[in-house]
């Protein structure tokens, strides 16, 4: 299995390419986790879980999509902040919905991003959308989004390497 991580282009800052070589190790990790998979596979859920491989695909994408948006134009940018039933069906797949679409989805936001982080002023602060999980007036970073996208894909990684596991046997990161 090749989990190698595109190159990242020369001329960087540390920090830029250090974002960028991180971003792409765990989407890599992800993306080599779900191939070879048939679609129905891939919409399975085989652990106590309700989560499915396609699905976490499918988040990742949406999450990583608002998080950029967020960083290009803070909260009023986020797309897609959407209700529960929109949530809930971006952690499986639908029906109509294929593993390649889902991944081709996926690099599509991802090339997105990867522009992104190369772009934009990584201190730049935008007032995050009101929820419960954040402070009132609390502000974010794009340095900061970019390190919690790291962070959301390295989990949703492991979630998924667990559930290939549990189909299959195939491990991809132990």
């Amino acid at each position: 299995m090749d989990t190698t991580a595109p190159p990242v282009p020369g001329g960087l800052s540390r920090e830029r390419a250090d974002i960028l070589e991180s971003l792409r190790a765990h989407r890599a990790f992800l993306l080599v986790t779900v191939q070879g998979l048939t679609d129905a596979q891939a919409a399975l859920s085989p652990t106590a879980s309700s989560l499915c491989l396609g699905g976490l695909v499918k988040h990742v994408s949406l999450v990583e999509r608002q998080w950029a948006g967020f960083a290009v134009g803070g909260a009023e940018a986020m797309a897609g902040g959407s209700g529960e039933q929109e949530w809930a069906d971006a952690f499986r797949m639908l029906p109509g919905e294929t593993l390649a679409g889902l991944v081709e989805a996926y690099r599509d936001v991802a090339a997105r991003t990867d522009d992104l982080v190369l772009e934009l002023d990584l201190d730049t602060e935008h007032a995050l959308p009101p929820a419960p999980w954040f402070a009132p007036g609390a502000t974010r970073s794009v340095r900061r989004v970019f390190l919690h996208l790291v962070a959301e894909t390295a989990q949703h990684a492991g979630h998924a390497d667990i559930i290939r596991e549990t189909l299959d046997g195939q491990r991809t990161m132990g």
